[in-house]
């Protein structure tokens, strides 16, 4: 058999294995939630569906079903992370702006962070050759900048799709942190051809898309995925420093008969908050670069 191939990017490290701290305030446990905010075109089907449709475009049923997030449910989930007063990673498709430029306003100001997340989800990265997708970064890139007044820290590609080339074009574009590879419950800085780029990560479990759409769980189901997953990682994280975030769309968490589940839950999360970090990504990558500093290779 030939030697599998490897991606370089980082090696091989056992969570027990690794240097010991605290989260600040001395917090073992650092939670944040990932509010992805998604703009599709209205031609094409790309998309997750509510339900199949093998019909040509347009795809009123899904299109339709997936822009009541940007219309409603964001703004339900705007007004429970404001009574609860719990910040937010908001993962922005460019074309937001353009497309619903009152919702980040809203998050702006709020104060959430905001992160790239290409230029809408009717794209993928692992479809571009290495100049469009250079090309497609600086554009979304400057679109967030042009309206945040300063560049966006950390990625989330459309699909948590990538090509070989996608870590080395983000740490060339000035991004310091990536959420596509969920590979461990602890920050990971990777190689790049332009210095280090930390990977935090992003759940692939607690992410309602997987879970309730692909799955075809119930919010049920989710909502006590997410509460056993917090318990247990409150036990874990005595003995290691850890991460959960937790995915949301409010095209579907945001519907009324779910978000009702969610915000018990979320509230459930919110009292435990003297015990627990409620972050945001951006600042887990600053207290985790003070901390362990990227290596020198």
């Amino acid at each position: 058999m030939s030697e599998l191939t490897h991606h370089g990017r980082f090696d091989y490290s056992a969570i027990t294995d690794r240097p010991d701290f605290d989260w600040p305030g001395g917090k073992r446990l650092a939670v944040y939630f990932g509010i992805n905010l998604e703009h599709f075109a209205f031609d094409e089907k790309r998309g997750a569906q509510l339900s199949p449709n093998d019909g040509p475009a347009p795809d009123i049923l899904n299109h339709a079903w997936r822009d009541y997030g940007n219309r409603v449910g964001a703004w339900r989930m705007i007004e429970m992370f404001d009574a609860l007063d719990l910040p937010a990673t908001v993962l922005a498709n460019s074309t937001m702006y353009d497309h619903a430029p009152d919702l980040m306003a809203a998050h702006r100001d709020r104060g959430d962070e905001i992160a790239g997340h290409g230029r809408t989800n009717s794209e993928r990265q692992d479809t571009m050759s290495r100049d469009e997708e250079r090309a497609m970064i600086a554009e979304a890139t400057g679109v967030l900048a042009q309206a945040e007044g300063q560049a966006p820290r950390g990625w989330l590609s459309p699909w948590i799709a990538e090509s070989f080339a996608t870590p080395d074009l983000l740490a060339e574009a000035g991004y310091r942190y990536s959420l596509n590879w969920a590979m461990d419950d602890q920050p990971v800085w990777k190689r790049t051809e332009h210095g280090p780029l930390l990977s935090i990560p992003y759940p692939q479990e607690l992410n309602d898309i997987p879970t309730i759409i692909a799955r075809q769980h119930s919010m049920e189901d989710f909502a006590e995925m997410i509460e056993d997953d917090f318990d247990e990682r409150l036990e874990q994280a005595q003995r290691q420093p850890i991460v959960m975030g937790i995915a949301l769309h409010p095209y579907i968490v945001g519907q009324p008969f779910r978000l009702r589940r969610l915000r018990k839950v979320v509230e459930r999360i919110a009292e435990r908050r003297d015990d627990i970090w409620i972050t945001r990504a951006g600042d887990i990558h600053d207290a985790f670069a003070d901390r362990v500093p990227p290596p020198a290779d």
